[in-house]
């Protein structure tokens, strides 16, 4: 596991506690086994070359980061497994969400990152990755018939229309090709991240059974989806089916890591597309170090708490950055909200375009859409 640095304070200068480090032990007991190093193990701790040399200091002298020079906020200071500097988590580039669970190395003593690459931008390979239907080229209606209850509702007044909008489907881009490449920045970001595409919410075996994710069981209630925005939802998920996907690209940005922005103008209450990935209890997660898990269901038994871990599996949405919801120009970035949705008697977290977005604009939304406060303060 990542270190952090040690507290400052001066009770860990004690001789007694000292005594109990140093303490031999007891006559009689048996000598302790000979413990040996693996061969990973002794090239992870080797000097790569080019690296700076360890820093000499007395073992409970503050440690500073390398990046800001302060040696506050102990908490998220972390130090390096080889060299032994201080850096803080929402100093690094692109930012660490918590410290990590595994053993850390600094930008300067990590190896050099492998360079990313770019999904081929061939039909047949994307076809397969996202598992398109056959026929996917073949020209499709982009809307749907208007049911009579939606006939209705357009009769009735401009006030009524303004308290309850509706969703509206994405636009899919009309040029094949620039569709392919959407296509492939999506599979590239998923390749990078070592995650397998999926469109739905999956079940693992071993984690959270699908019986569990029952709507009514959401502490205050959740909302249900309209008949007619289901309608949306669906004729969107038809149209994935296909290879249609929504107008967007996924970039790599040295300071955000992977984000996604809009490829094309999209009209404000657009879907965007559904958060997906492994669905499992919250309380198995306590210690996943993921930065992007996401609830699905709020419970007023700990136990029966849901959340979306899409660390293996997941879709575009896995991609979609969170404002710093701290500063008013952060607000201000926000233009995708997340809402859960009870949609036949499931629980379902959907984003949808909460304004106007323009070609050429990445997404936002807000982490702290729900009851978790998320620590956003650092978030560019």
């Amino acid at each position: 596991m990542a270190r952090r640095a040690p507290p400052s304070s001066a009770a860990t200068s004690s001789p007694e506690l000292r005594r109990k480090r140093t303490a031999a032990a007891p006559p009689g007991s048996p000598p302790e086994p000979r413990r040996f190093c693996s061969i990973s193990d002794v090239l992870r701790r080797s000097r790569p070359v080019g690296a700076p040399p360890r820093v000499a200091r007395a073992r409970y002298e503050v440690v500073l980061c390398e990046v800001c020079g302060a040696g506050d906020r102990e908490e998220e200071l972390l130090l390096c497994d080889f060299c032994d500097r201080g850096r803080h988590t929402f100093c690094l580039r692109p930012i660490l969400a918590a410290v990590p669970n595994n053993s850390w190395l600094c930008p300067d003593c990590a190896p050099n990152p492998k360079p990313i690459i770019s999904f081929p931008l061939k039909q047949k390979k994307i076809v397969d990755f996202f598992r398109i239907q056959k026929g996917a080229d073949e020209p499709q209606p982009a809307k749907c018939g208007l049911s009579q209850d939606a006939k209705r509702r357009r009769r009735r007044s401009l006030v009524m229309h303004k308290k309850k909008r509706k969703m509206l489907p994405f636009v899919p881009t009309d040029d094949s090709v620039q569709r392919l490449k959407q296509m492939a920045s999506a599979a590239t970001a998923l390749t990078a991240s070592k995650m397998e595409f999926s469109n739905e919410l999956t079940y693992v075996p071993s984690m959270a059974p699908k019986s569990s994710n029952q709507a009514k069981l959401e502490e205050g209630g959740m909302q249900v989806l309209t008949k007619e925005d289901k309608e949306t939802i669906e004729l969107c998920r038809t149209m994935l089916k296909r290879g249609e996907c929504p107008p967007l690209l996924v970039v790599f940005d040295l300071h955000e890591g992977f984000t996604v922005q809009a490829d094309a103008n999209i009209k404000d209450m657009t879907f965007i597309a559904e958060y997906t990935g492994d669905v499992d209890f919250l309380e198995n997660r306590a210690d996943d170090d993921c930065d992007s898990i996401m609830t699905l269901l709020s419970t007023a038994d700990p136990s029966k708490k849901l959340v979306i871990c899409p660390d293996k599996r997941g879709n575009i949405a896995r991609f979609i950055n969170g404002i710093n919801n701290h500063t008013p120009d952060g607000k201000k970035k926000q233009n995708v909200k997340c809402v859960r949705y009870n949609i036949d008697g499931e629980s379902h977290v959907l984003l949808v375009a909460c304004r106007d977005i323009a070609c050429g604009e990445k997404l936002y939304y807000d982490y702290n859409g729900h009851e978790y406060a998320y620590p956003t303060h650092h978030f560019i």
